[in-house]
């Protein structure tokens, strides 16, 4: 027995694929399934059932679960103690962030990091709020930056920065530069993001918490990218509530116009997300570190 062959149950046995387990772990599907039968072999216990749809711990597998995730976490916090020997010269990291965060704050702090560690590889994806923390129940990635909480149980948040939704206007509007009642949305088109986006979650929590649903709206359309929303307004196509991260250029530029809502705090925030219990990734713990320093220096 072996931690390579402990890692392969531990992640089939998660995932309930070897196909995803082998991609997950950069190995092709049959060396995931060697490895899953020198396991068996040398324990001469069956582990898993194999179906034609999914794969399922049997009362063995069941039984080594907990402690093989347990054996594999103190391994590799041993290698993530020795990396931080070691200055972190070598690891992989994968982060998963939602448009805001992922387009406009990410990619600074990343380089940085990388400067401070470039033998670390970091991989950034870039989805809606709902797609991330599938991502991150999935395994997929090690960190995710979202701007809505989930209902997951297995995914702990923790509050990063906060942001504040602007209501941006065609250049010209009638509204550019004033003050409105929020009741004024209701005869206005409005441009929202896809389903699943965290700017879209937390622009309802607002309009509701007013008396407002997105039934009351009349929507011109759904966009898929924060870019493609002010690219809509900027064109006349309606109005929208972004992130002023992503609206605050196009805004001194003169591209758009905004208005002030009367008596509405617009505030959300951007979470980290990691699963839990997760497994010991230095490089992680060292970058959460390095966006912790970051919130600090906007507060």
């Amino acid at each position: 027995m072996n931690f390579k062959q402990l890692e392969a149950f531990i992640r089939v046995a998660e995932l309930q694929s070897f196909t995803r387990a082998a991609k997950q772990l950069y190995m092709s599907q049959p060396a995931i399934s060697f490895q899953i039968k020198a396991l068996e072999e040398d324990l001469s216990v069956t582990l898993l059932q194999r179906s034609e749809r999914k794969v399922a711990l049997t009362e063995a597998g069941r039984l080594l679960y907990p402690e093989a995730k347990q054996m594999l976490g103190h391994y590799n916090k041993i290698k993530a103690g020795l990396d931080a020997l070691r200055g972190l010269k070598a690891g992989h990291m994968i982060i998963g962030a939602s448009t805001i965060p992922g387009e406009y704050l990410l990619p600074g702090i990343i380089g940085s990091f990388r400067s401070k560690y470039p033998g670390v590889r970091v991989n950034l994806r870039i989805a809606g709020s709902g797609d991330v923390l599938k991502w991150l129940q999935e395994r997929d990635i090690d960190l995710g930056v979202v701007g809505a909480i989930g209902e997951q149980d297995n995914v702990e948040f923790t509050k990063w920065l906060d942001d504040e939704l602007v209501l941006v206007v065609p250049p010209g509007h009638r509204w550019s530069g004033k003050t409105i009642e929020i009741s004024e949305l209701l005869g206005e088109k409005l441009i929202l993001r896809e389903e699943g986006s965290g700017t879209r979650k937390s622009m309802f929590n607002i309009l509701e918490g007013q008396g407002l649903s997105i039934g009351d709206l009349t929507v011109e359309m759904e966009l898929g990218s924060t870019r493609s929303v002010i690219s809509a307004v900027q064109a006349g196509m309606g109005i929208a509530l972004v992130s002023n991260w992503a609206a605050a250029d196009v805004i001194e530029a003169g591209k758009l116009g905004e208005t002030k809502i009367k008596g509405i705090n617009l505030t959300r925030s951007f979470f980290l997300a990691r699963f839990h219990p997760g497994i010991a990734n230095y490089a992680t713990d060292a970058f959460v570190n390095m966006l912790k320093e970051y919130n600090g220096s906007c507060q």
